[in-house]
């Protein structure tokens, strides 16, 4: 009986940070890892949910004109590839990524789970902390803010001070958000503080859970105003 046997991961890249040693690990032809710490935060046969927060957040913006996007965390480029399929061709989008070995792999191993995605001509992309940038803004700046961070809203969330998913922080994302611009954020679970202060920032939101069976990520997709869904 002939049995197969999974090729072991391998680690092709890695480099230090103030979280540990941020790794890039494949095996095969197109399986890919990304860990911090020897913690996965991006695994390329498990994008589902980052397609969604890319395509849903868009998809309700993409007929604006002079239209800007921010995406805050590059990971795989999935959430990017996916904004972009469903953008217009004069659509800016603004990626931000705190570590240039990310942007690096995106340029390299990795573009080709995306065709490319970091290099269309509509991306711009910023080595900047993206809370920063939305605290920088200037009013009404972007017509949609995605957050595909590898640490979403969770129960012990700073409720006040957490500089993405804090009371300040979404009053600042609000601030620069347009009229009825969208907020989407990915996050491993359902957080009902961060519901509660989505709402008390002035945003409506729907809350999906892509997939179906086994581990379920959640995308918000929030809105600046608008009806509750």
């Amino acid at each position: 009986m002939r049995v197969n046997v999974a090729q072991p991961w391998q680690t092709i890249d890695s480099a230090g940070t103030p979280d540990g040693a941020l790794e890039l690990r494949k095996r095969g032809e197109r399986d890919y890892l990304i860990l911090i710490n020897n913690r996965v935060l991006m695994n390329s046969s498990a994008s589902r949910s980052e397609v969604v927060l890319g395509e849903v957040a868009c998809r309700k913006v993409a007929l604006r004109l002079r239209l800007r996007v921010l995406i805050g965390g590059l990971g795989m480029g999935f959430t990017l590839r996916a904004a972009l399929d469903s953008l217009p061709t004069a659509a800016e989008v603004v990626v931000a990524e705190l570590n240039p070995v990310i942007v690096a792999w995106c340029r390299g191993p990795l573009a080709g789970l995306t065709d490319s995605a970091i290099y269309d001509p509509r991306v711009l992309v910023e080595i900047n902390d993206v809370s920063e940038m939305i605290a920088a803004s200037a009013p009404e700046r972007f017509d949609a803010i995605i957050l595909d961070l590898y640490e979403g809203p969770h129960a012990r969330t700073d409720a006040t001070h957490d500089p993405f998913y804090g009371t300040r922080a979404l009053r600042n994302t609000a601030a620069a958000l347009s009229g009825e611009g969208i907020f989407a954020v990915w996050g491993e679970a359902s957080d009902a503080g961060f519901e509660k202060r989505l709402t008390a920032a002035g945003f409506t939101f729907d809350r999906q859970r892509p997939g179906r069976g086994g581990l379920r990520h959640v995308v918000y997709v929030a809105q600046k105003g608008g009806k509750q869904k």
